[in-house]
């Protein structure tokens, strides 16, 4: 019987013990093997034979084997006990107890070395490796049938060579190895990405870092044109502080210029007043001269020159409404390339077009289509062709463009403003004709009432005023708004306006009646234009939030169109309010259908 390292086998064979033979097994106390003892006792001779078998197994094996001890009391029948038989009883003793005292030493010396296997148990290892159950039974089969039948030899079934056992060795620390190198290879596929990744983030805030760099440069070089810029400011007020002083000294010397004009005027207005009554009033005629001569009734030619120029200047005094210092009629004569203006409101043909626009529009209906960058700077101000579609373009670069929508070529490119454009307009008039004051702040929107000669006008001192262009006087005064009036306008008939102001707030008033008719808050954030669409049903606001706001009139929905990235500047409709076009801060112009 033998057992391996993992398993215990039994093999049956046709060999019998003979008669005298027993067999003895005694338990290792530390649990790795057993010792059979072979005993031999024969009658005829005086002898006992034993041998020892030592059977090892491995700590994990739980098969349990029973310890036979000594047998103490062994002693001879009486019949054929002698001397020679016992002293042959009392040696076994003593060597079995010499084996016993050396058995602990030589089984801890047995454990520590590694016994070699067999072949066939190297070969049935290997197959229950591998998982042939089939194989090793037909292995064992023909195997235990050769050696029963003695074919094979003593150095068939002998111990494996080293050979075998390194090579299983080398083939698991191989394999182990293998193991190995495949987690090292993953850890390196991991610290790969992982260096990659770095990588990228390292080539990525390189990158940020040099466009910070670069933006910093720009503005350290903007700072410093804007400190060059504002050193020319102090002389440049300084210069417009004395040109103030001199101005309000003019303006006391002409306030009492006026007061002593104003005076005349109503002395010869009382003076026309009394002749056109009835009555004679003697003046008195002064002679001048020598009294010789005033005596004797002469007069030379130098004082009849005086006199009639003294009569003339009266006559001109009393008279102030002379056509022929009509100043139109002077204007007339001075620059004969002027228009006249129109008498009263004409017929608008533009009423054609809001009259073409047959569906009903919705305030929210508009997409954006189409987005052009047309200038590096802020949108300032639009300018839509009377006819054609073209719009022009002015902006804080110093440029104006002009352009064909919706498809964005450009058509014209103009240079010359040495500062940022504020107000652009097609068919401009080559001169100033009139200087309309009476607003108390800054103007900041006019607008003509097409064919005709009214003048719209909006102001930061909260109000809108309406002008006649053939006498530069004021017609009409609007109240109402609470804060400063970016923008105003007419609609296409006429007999509206709407207007904002710097907090948002709408206004759409009666021009006949000169008061609002509906307010509407679009705020917190300032309402920089407005603009009537042909039908007049729509209203567009650009906004100050970044958003073109339309206001429906009829049911007074207000919508946003999101699209601008800063504030939106100005919006115009096209003449068939198919297209709603804005300029903004971020230098495009978006068109909306």
């Amino acid at each position: 019987m033998r057992m391996t390292s993992k398993h215990l086998r039994v093999f049956k064979t046709s060999w019998q013990a003979p008669v005298g033979w027993k067999w003895t097994g005694h338990r290792r106390r530390d649990g790795l093997g057993a010792n059979l003892h072979l005993i031999f006792v024969s009658s005829k001779h005086d002898l006992t034979k034993h041998a020892e078998v030592t059977i090892t197994e491995s700590s994990e094996d739980d098969y349990q084997y029973e310890e036979i001890p000594t047998d103490e009391d062994f002693s001879l029948l009486e019949g054929d006990e002698d001397l020679a038989k016992a002293l042959h009883t009392m040696h076994e003793q003593t060597i079995d107890a010499q084996i016993m005292a050396q058995r602990p030493g030589q089984i801890t010396k047995q454990s520590l070395s590694e016994t070699p296997e067999i072949v066939d148990d190297f070969l049935c290892n290997f197959l229950i490796r591998m998982g042939m159950n089939r194989t090793l039974d037909c292995f064992q089969t023909e195997w235990y049938e050769l050696m029963q039948r003695g074919v094979l030899e003593p150095k068939d079934v002998g111990f494996v060579p080293d050979a075998y056992t390194c090579n299983q060795h080398l083939e698991r620390e191989n394999i182990s190895l293998k193991k190995e190198m495949e987690n090292y290879k993953f850890a390196a596929n991991k610290a790969k990405d992982a260096l990659l990744k770095m990588q990228r983030e390292r080539d990525f805030h390189r990158m940020h870092h040099k466009r910070v760099v670069q933006e910093k440069n720009r503005l350290i070089n903007d700072i410093k044109r804007l400190k060059t810029h504002y050193a020319l400011y102090e002389p440049m007020l300084r210069q417009l502080n004395e040109k103030y002083e001199v101005l309000l000294r003019e303006k006391m010397l002409t306030s009492l210029e006026r007061d002593r004009v104003v005076g005349q005027i109503t002395g010869l207005q009382a003076t026309l007043q009394s002749l056109e009554s009835g009555n004679n009033i003697h003046i008195p005629m002064m002679k001048v001269g020598h009294w010789c001569d005033r005596e004797a009734g002469l007069e030379g030619p130098s004082q009849r020159a005086l006199r009639e120029a003294k009569e003339q200047k009266v006559h001109s005094a009393v008279n102030p409404h002379d056509a022929a210092k009509d100043p139109g009629k002077q204007m007339s004569k001075k620059y004969p390339k002027d228009s006249e203006f129109p008498e009263g409101i004409q017929v608008n043909p533009y009423l054609a077009c809001a009259k073409k626009c047959v569906r009903p529009l919705k305030s929210g209906i508009y997409k954006l289509s189409n987005t052009l960058k047309v200038h590096d700077l802020a949108v300032t101000c639009l300018a839509l062709h009377p006819r054609k579609d073209i719009v022009v373009t002015g902006s804080d670069d110093h440029l104006w463009k002009m352009w064909a929508f919706p498809n964005g070529n450009i058509i014209l490119k103009g240079e010359g403003h040495t500062d940022w454009l504020s107000g652009c307009c097609f068919h401009p008039s080559e001169r100033c004709r009139y200087t309309l004051r009476g607003h108390k702040d800054s103007v900041n929107s006019i607008e003509f009432f097409p064919f005709s000669n009214i003048i719209l006008t909006s102001s930061a001192d909260k109000t809108l005023s309406l002008w006649d262009a053939r006498t530069g006087l004021c017609a009409q005064t609007f109240y109402g708004h609470l804060h400063s009036c970016n923008h105003a306008t007419f609609n296409m008939k006429g007999d509206t306006i709407v207007s904002c102001d710097s907090y948002g707030v709408l206004k759409l008033w009666d021009v006949r009646r000169g008061v609002p008719m509906i307010s509407i808050d679009a705020g917190p954030h300032p309402g920089n234009q407005v603009a009537f669409d042909p039908s007049g049903h729509i209203v567009a606001v650009a906004s100050n939030d970044g958003t073109v706001k339309t206001l429906e009139l009829k049911s007074g929905h207000l919508a946003s169109l999101l699209g601008h990235e800063d504030k939106v500047q100005s919006v115009i409709f096209d003449h068939m309010a198919e297209h709603l076009i804005s300029g903004g801060s971020d230098g495009t112009i978006r068109i909306w259908n």
